[in-house]
């Protein structure tokens, strides 16, 4: 296995529709797999698209963290999506934070629907069908976003919340001292 190089915001390659793979049990697929898991561990994310790893096809891997998932909502281990499909279930929307390894040290509140079907082969060929609410979700629709050549910060409706963490970090570090010393 191999760490493979990021492509950060501004790369061709995350601004294309990815290619759909045909023979999802081949050798190099299961290579490029794993080489993006290894990569996804060692750059402390919790979601990875080929695009991001200068391969335009139909692929995702993430995992989502116990801390994160709703009360009783199960543990979702490291999944892989081979060609995945999304299918909206609620028109419901949220905003929370993104990140993204493409976008290093950056986040910003996005809008996302709570509640989404999806589907896709695993690393072993099987079908993998799933719904998914909450961050779960969210995860599941910023990584196939990639897939379409679509970044976080299209998704994104006011740009004012877009920033570099330690910047926002202190921003609200900052108000939250205002609060308290008004109280």
């Amino acid at each position: 296995m191999s760490i493979l190089k990021i492509a950060k915001m501004g790369h061709p390659i995350l601004s294309q529709k990815a290619k759909l793979v045909e023979d999802v049990q081949h050798q190099a697929i299961k290579k490029l797999v794993l080489d993006m898991i290894e990569t996804m561990i060692d750059s402390s994310g919790i979601g990875l698209a080929a695009p991001q790893v200068y391969q335009s096809v139909r692929i995702i891997i993430f995992k989502v963290p116990l801390e994160r998932m709703g009360k009783g909502e199960e543990n979702i281990e490291l999944t892989t999506l081979i060609n995945p499909v999304i299918e909206i279930l609620s028109a419901e929307k949220e905003e929370g934070i993104e990140g993204c390894l493409s976008l290093p040290g950056m986040i910003g509140m996005v809008p996302r629907n709570k509640h989404i079907r999806y589907s896709g082969f695993s690393i072993d060929g099987v079908m993998i069908e799933r719904e998914a609410h909450n961050y779960h979700a969210r995860v599941v629709q910023h990584e196939c976003d990639h897939l379409d050549g679509m970044l976080y910060p299209s998704r994104m409706e006011d740009l004012k919340s877009f920033g570099y963490v330690d910047e926002i970090q202190k921003s609200e570090i900052n108000l939250h001292l205002k609060v308290e010393e008004n109280d």
